[in-house]
């Protein structure tokens, strides 16, 4: 852990240098943590192995502008053992952005695949139940998007090439093609998506994901449908996911939520890799969350339950069929550092 902050420290110091010698370059710098009590059981057996204290997730999150046209973004997950074979394995995102003008800007590094939904959308660190496909999809991946926001900021559009998903090391030129929709309309929010991802060489899955976000008072939903096909198989509902999630703010520090989230899948064809063929699992869950700095969210203690039904054919699956999961978690998002020259 030490030799991995210095390093961190060393880019850091590195960055500064290169940042002076710009028009107006900032830096911010974050620390997010998540650590929990996790007890998990199947029926009435209780399992040992994934119950007990936790730590969940630890981020170091650097970002800023280097002038009026360029920016950066880096997230690197510091608790994650990185692979030998792959020094960016812990790196969730590290990419360079190019904003031409209000409307047009381009990126290019390891970036979130850009895929629709609200589920997906949020950090890590805020979920407590989650769908079978967001346990199963390898999200981050070094890639380049082109993005055009319009004159009014409500939409923005944007196109993305970037190594699939499913890439093997025999074959890291499968390539994902990603065609994304934002939309900001004040109660109403989405994030859509067209994915064309190459599952194996020369074989393409299809996503179709809609997320929708509504804002209501003190209240929130998000409500996200997937739908997943290959050729040769029917294209709607057999391979599928829907995830749902309200939360009501009761007090300004005290909050409530709920959460849905089914995933079928019955095509034959092994094209899925998140939610193989076989596969018919339900979840549902619930909690609160409360904030004890008042005025702020930096800080939160949350407890949650959350209960698992179905068949889950991947035997290294995340969710399990009679699964209960209560979680007594704590998030930290600090703010480190903001420099401007």
């Amino acid at each position: 852990m030490k030799s991995r902050l210095a390093i961190v420290a060393g880019l850091l110091c590195l960055a500064l240098p290169m940042l002076a010698d710009d028009d107006r370059p900032t830096l911010n710098i974050d620390l997010h943590s998540r650590v929990s009590f996790m007890n998990d059981r199947v029926g009435n057996e209780i399992r040992h192995d994934a119950s007990g204290f936790k730590g969940d997730y630890f981020f170091l999150i650097a970002n800023g502008q280097v002038d009026d046209h360029f920016s950066y973004s880096w997230r690197q997950r510091i608790n994650k053992k990185i692979d030998r074979n792959d020094m960016f394995d812990a790196t969730d995102w590290l990419y360079v952005s190019y904003q031409a003008d209000r409307h047009w800007g381009v990126a290019a590094g390891k970036q979130v695949v850009m895929i629709g939904g609200y589920e997906y959308d949020r950090s890590p660190i805020d979920i407590y139940t989650s769908s079978e496909f967001w346990n199963n999809i390898p999200c981050f991946q070094f890639g380049a998007s082109a993005s055009y926001t319009t004159t009014n900021g409500k939409n923005r559009f944007a196109f993305q090439v970037s190594q699939s998903p499913f890439n093997i090391p025999q074959h890291r030129d499968m390539l994902a093609y990603n065609a994304f929709w934002g939309g900001n309309f004040g109660f109403l929010n989405t994030l859509y998506s067209l994915n064309m991802i190459e599952y194996s060489p020369s074989h393409f899955i299809s996503y179709m994901a809609l997320g929708h976000k509504l804002n209501v008072g003190n209240a929130s939903l998000e409500l996200d449908f997937m739908n997943r096909a290959a050729s040769g198989q029917t294209f709607m509902f057999k391979d599928c996911s829907v995830m749902a999630r309200v939360d009501y703010r009761v007090l300004p520090q005290l909050s409530l939520y709920g959460k849905f989230t089914y995933d079928v899948n019955r095509a034959e064809k092994e094209a899925d890799k998140c939610v193989l063929p076989g596969t018919e699992l339900t979840a549902i869950g619930g909690g609160v969350e409360a904030y004890p700095l008042k005025g702020k969210s930096d800080v939160r203690v949350s407890l949650s339950v959350a209960h698992s039904t179905g068949t889950n054919s991947n035997p290294a699956g995340t969710m399990l069929d009679d699964q209960t999961t209560v979680r007594l978690g704590l998030v930290a998002k600090l703010h480190v550092l903001s420099w401007k020259k």
